[in-house]
């Protein structure tokens, strides 16, 4: 295990200026008194690990993050308990998840213990940043640049940061305290991933690629972007940084089926979709990994085959969809409104996560 020196801010934002940003906290914007860092070379390996004041980083010009864009990361976060504790939701699969990102891009891997040690640290040092409301939470965000300062592009860095920060939020597309159905866009002029490439990991290429995509939604009218197959621009894949699931109406078994697109080394696999496949089942819900093609998915929705459909991901939690649009039409997903399968799944995710429902998975981890 990898040794960390506590440095203590000297500044914390005082204690009235944190419980107003925490009544209100939004999603990224304000972050937290501390972070960790923790430093990588060929001839040390990892070491000099730290948990010290929020601060900027100091980095060369030439330095090659900036012009090879080699970096991963990750997104998870801690949740206030019934308890009054602070537990951590899975993060052994994000830690391995970080790690196979770190290996797509040529990367050193992080022991996961070291990665989960981490983020312990952190989220000790600030629990005071911890929320307390269903639906908000401590968003961590854990990343790791390659910080060589050379130009020289034919093989990978020879020294990385990793680091460690921490944001108070709610739920991503939230109103108030509860989700509101997203208006999604198909892209069909352009690809988030194609096989073979990055789409798998967690690397910001793949989501700087997205951007012009989301413009292109966002002038149309909508929240996000779907994203379709590299190949064909037939099968759906997924949504903006989100997995999505459709709800099929029950059939012989008299069970609602919660249907999601398979990993395909194009997605991203996600911690919530992994979840909530494991979880549905314990619902009555029959749970799958299957194709969809865009149009099944308006043809099902208009014989009501398709009931819900809903994206889900660290940051949105489980966010509905009630409305598709494109540039050869649109249709509506059911009447529109978070329906009853996607609000059971959530409330049922979200009191596993805040210890308010059972924890039959042990997912969550207690921090401090």
């Amino acid at each position: 295990m990898v040794d960390f020196e506590i440095r203590p801010s000297g500044q914390p934002v005082p204690e009235a200026r944190r419980k107003a940003i925490l009544a209100a906290p939004g999603f990224g914007r304000t972050f937290t008194d501390h972070m960790v860092t923790l430093r990588w070379c060929a001839d040390r390996g990892w070491h000099d690990g730290r948990v010290e004041p929020y601060g900027p980083f100091l980095l060369d010009p030439a330095t090659a993050v900036f012009h090879y864009g080699q970096e991963c990361f990750e997104g998870m976060k801690a949740y206030r308990q019934a308890s009054g504790a602070v537990g951590l939701f899975r993060p052994e699969e994000n830690a391995a998840r970080f790690n196979r990102s770190a290996d797509r891009v040529g990367m050193p891997p992080l022991p996961e213990e070291t990665f989960v040690h981490a983020l312990e640290l952190l989220v000790g040092q600030d629990s005071a940043w911890v929320p307390d409301t269903i639906g908000t939470s401590l968003y961590l965000r854990p990343f790791m640049i390659a910080t060589e300062p050379a130009l020289g592009f034919t093989l990978p860095s020879d020294s990385y940061l990793f680091c460690v920060i921490a944001s108070p939020v709610t739920a991503a597309f939230d109103a108030g305290t509860a989700p509101r159905s997203l208006t999604v866009w198909l892209s069909e002029d352009y690809t988030r991933a194609a096989p073979g490439g990055t789409g798998a990991a967690k690397t910001g290429g793949n989501y700087a690629a997205a951007f012009k995509a989301t413009q292109q939604a966002v002038a149309n009218g909508c929240d996000q972007v779907v994203w379709l197959d590299a190949l064909e621009h037939l099968w759906v894949e997924e949504m903006g940084g989100m997995n999505l699931f459709f709800v099929y109406a029950p059939e012989g078994d008299g069970r609602p089926r919660i249907v999601t697109p398979p990993l395909t080394g194009t997605l991203l696999p996600g911690v919530t979709r992994d979840s909530l496949l494991t979880l549905a089942p314990q619902l009555g819900l029959a749970a799958e990994e299957r194709r969809i093609s865009v149009d099944q998915w308006r043809q099902q929705c208009a014989s009501g085959e398709i009931t819900e459909v809903f994206a889900c991901g660290t940051a949105a939690v489980i966010s509905p969809v009630g409305a598709v649009r494109s540039a050869a039409g649109d249709w509506p997903v059911g009447d529109g409104r978070p329906g009853p399968v996607t609000l059971r799944l959530r409330e049922e995710l979200l009191g596993i996560q805040h210890g308010n429902r059972p924890d039959p998975f042990s997912w969550v981890r207690k921090a401090c």
